[in-house]
């Protein structure tokens, strides 16, 4: 496991809920090679949907741009590794 070791580059989101993101992510890179970006993003995005919920979106990569809306209280991005993550809740239409 990695937990500790990431960087947390912005959130909004509670700290309880940006620790089990970065837990994840970490699990996600013990279960799969890291270049493998769609099935660690996809760990991430059930995970998140199984404890919180539907609606949840991630990216996962070493170079991406993004724009997009997110739930207040629902979005973080951290680097763990050689990648970079983008966790959040869509916002409601």
């Amino acid at each position: 496991m990695l937990e500790g070791k990431a960087t947390i580059r912005e959130a909004d989101m509670p700290e309880k809920m940006q620790m089990q993101a970065m837990a994840c992510a970490s699990q996600a890179l013990d279960l799969y090679d890291v270049f493998d970006c769609k099935s660690i993003a996809a760990h991430i995005k059930k995970e998140f949907d199984k404890m919180y919920g539907s609606g949840w979106q991630c990216v996962v990569g070493s170079n991406f741009g993004c724009f997009f809306t997110h739930s207040p209280g629902t979005f973080i991005y951290f680097a763990l590794e050689t990648l970079n993550f983008l966790v959040f809740k869509a916002a409601s239409s």
